[in-house]
């Protein structure tokens, strides 16, 4: 029952760092009380992808004439069909998580654990009944769905992004209280499946923490497929059969069969025992350092339970810095090269500053923007559609953003990653060379423009 290191919490940050640990000679136990990928792998990031890409495939096939595919196509969306092939991906991608922790060594435990205190220099997990004595502890409880306090909420049945993941027949129209990432993604399904979607959102603007022009060219390509978004709107009521928003202080009722709640995640702090060890938190969550330490020097947290950024990639190496900093190797987190994906059709991504924090901060940027229509492979792939490729460089010429509208912005913003945490400028960047034909040509001639 003497560990080097318990890892509370099998997601992302938790399983990847445990074969991390393991791999480094670290005796390590993990407990999750759920199933091992956490929310990303089971509720998240994995069975939304898989939902939106049959949606992606139904819209190309709706708009094959535009690249000479004639004939009568009548696709039909079979809901139960994308569930079960939503469910095997999932089921295939846990299975194989649960088979590498257990070839490299890793000992996980099923249920709820408890840190119950310190015990002779070492600290004390408790789960199932029993305790276990470690040196080092992670957290990486990870973060649960906001519930808001709106009159009348708790009386309907609505959904939750879990919810949303698990129905087995459409909606007639679908409500989706907030306009952030997850919202959005799920409005983008619901839409390509053929249902009405009312987006609400309490700010100017959708999908606030991205680049706010790309943010309103998507909103803007999702209105002319029907969404009706309504931004600036409160909602102050819900009923059975319609949501009652609030608009420049006057209210209307907008009759709808299912709501969707999605206004954010916070971090699952409650019921497992940091008060014992007297944890330090802020706003968001547990309070670290550059290496993830907590105010006790002997644990660490990671992912969404520190309130930061709430990503799985995020998570994973954040999980990283956090053993190797265990392991005495020299490593610290940094987030400005941390890239965001919204996965709708076309995709939205960005990585490093914003337009909107430069000038909020006041300090000096320069944009480098062309279409997408500059690259010949975006131009063969994405018929009558267009994007836009931006970058933001400081006095000294280095890149400190990138915004991406358009298919793949998903696999281009990561070029973008490297070249901020590499600290490119643009003259080094422009020396790169890119493979042609490729959507990535368009850094060339963002560079050049």
């Amino acid at each position: 029952m003497k560990y080097d290191i318990a890892i509370i919490g099998g997601g992302p940050a938790g399983y990847n760092a445990a074969e991390r640990a393991v791999a480094n000679g670290l005796k390590t136990i993990l407990f999750e009380m759920k199933d091992l990928g956490g929310v990303c792998l089971n509720e998240g990031c994995i069975p939304t992808k898989a939902l939106l890409y049959s949606a992606k495939i139904l819209y190309n096939i709706n708009n094959a004439s535009h690249y000479g595919i004639n004939g009568e196509l009548k696709p039909q969306a079979d809901i139960k069909k994308m569930i079960e092939r939503k469910n095997k991906t999932v089921q295939t991608l846990t299975s194989g998580v649960a088979m590498k922790l257990k070839s490299m060594g890793v000992i996980v435990v099923k249920g709820k654990a408890i840190v119950s205190g310190e015990k002779e220099n070492n600290l004390v997990v408790s789960c199932n009944g029993e305790e276990y004595n470690v040196k080092y502890i992670l957290l990486c409880m990870g973060s649960e769905t906001i519930i808001p306090n709106i009159k009348g909420l708790s009386e309907v049945n609505y959904w939750t992004s879990k919810e949303a993941l698990e129905i087995t027949q459409l909606p007639k129209d679908l409500t989706v209280i907030g306009g952030g990432v997850i919202g959005i993604e799920f409005a983008s399904f619901f839409n390509s499946m053929g249902v009405k979607v009312v987006v609400i959102e309490m700010l100017p603007e959708i999908l606030s923490t991205m680049d706010r022009e790309l943010s309103a060219l998507l909103r803007k390509e999702y209105a002319k497929r029907g969404v009706d978004f309504r931004l600036n709107t409160k909602v102050v009521e819900i009923t059975t059969k319609e949501v009652i928003v609030e608009y420049k202080g006057k209210t209307e009722k907008i009759p709808t069969n299912q709501i969707l709640v999605s206004i954010g995640r916070k971090a699952v702090t409650q019921q497992s025992g940091l008060e014992s060890i007297n944890l330090r938190l802020n706003k968001g969550g547990i309070e670290v350092n550059e290496q993830m330490q907590t105010s006790h020097p002997q644990v660490y947290a990671c992912g969404d339970i520190t309130g930061y950024s709430q990503l799985a990639h995020t998570a994973i190496r954040e999980g990283e810095v956090a053993i190797n900093h265990i392991l005495g190797q020299k490593d610290k987190m940094n987030y400005n090269s941390v890239p965001s994906v919204v996965y709708t059709n076309p995709e939205l991504a960005g990585v490093g500053k914003t337009e909107e924090e430069l000038l909020a901060d006041n300090i000096y940027f320069q944009v480098l923007k062309l279409p997408m229509a500059y690259s010949g492979r975006f131009v063969a792939e994405n018929d009558s559609k267009n994007g836009i490729l931006k970058l933001l460089v400081d006095q000294d010429r280095r890149i400190i953003g990138c915004h991406a509208l358009g298919n793949p912005a998903s696999e281009l913003i990561v070029i973008a990653s490297i070249a901020i945490e590499k600290g490119f400028t643009v003259e080094e960047f422009q020396k790169q060379i890119f493979p042609h034909p490729t959507v990535g040509e368009m850094f060339h001639e963002v560079l050049f423009s």
